[in-house]
């Protein structure tokens, strides 16, 4: 299982109190009340939008890298090379990426046996970006419960607005959907009561 979060919520803390004790510092020196410090480290939002950025960052190279796999037949090992010199690759999760890279690539035929239960087509038929998006969100619908199910289609819906057809997002998300629905039934379940 991909598990990620649990280092960014511990950095994101040790980050938010270093940030309160540099403020309260601050508002010493400058005589500030403690709402001013309390606002202040409010607008420090560290944590939620560079972590969501990088892992945004990193589905979306490890779409391009699985699309140009299909394509070229490639190995990883190339693949991951090409990746890194990337302009986008620096704003990425590095560790996330390379992870999701690698379960994606090692359960290729897991996956595509399991998304083409709710496809209306043969797998080989799809696009090859849908099918790079399927594959990439598919992997992280079904080996890594710590991302919200609701999260990974809204993750997949975008890449497909990015880089899919005209109504490509509308495909992804009904696949993603039915997919989420068998995959994590009790989850699916229990917000749609």
């Amino acid at each position: 299982m991909i598990d990620q979060n649990q280092p960014e919520a511990e950095s994101t803390e040790v980050v938010n109190v270093v940030l309160t004790s540099l403020v309260a510092d601050e508002a010493k020196k400058d005589d500030l009340s403690k709402s001013h410090v309390k606002k202040a480290v409010a607008k420090k939002d560290f944590g939620k939008r560079t972590g969501g950025q990088n892992r945004r960052k990193s589905r979306e190279l490890a779409v391009k890298a699985v699309y140009r796999s299909m394509l070229n037949q490639s190995e990883l090992g190339p693949i991951l090379r090409d990746m890194t010199e990337d302009p986008e690759y620096s704003k990425a999760d590095e560790a996330y990426f390379k992870h999701l890279l690698e379960a994606v690539t090692t359960r290729a035929d897991e996956l595509d046996a399991k998304l083409a239960n709710f496809i209306d087509r043969k797998i080989t038929e799809l696009s090859p970006v849908e099918h790079a998006i399927l594959r990439v969100s598919g992997c992280e619908l079904m080996f890594d419960l710590s991302i919200p199910y609701r999260v990974v289609i809204n993750e997949g819906v975008e890449l497909a607005k990015l880089y899919g057809g005209t109504d490509g997002h509308k495909y992804i998300n009904g696949v993603l959907d039915k997919l989420a629905a068998d995959v994590r039934t009790s989850e699916v379940d229990s917000i749609r009561r």
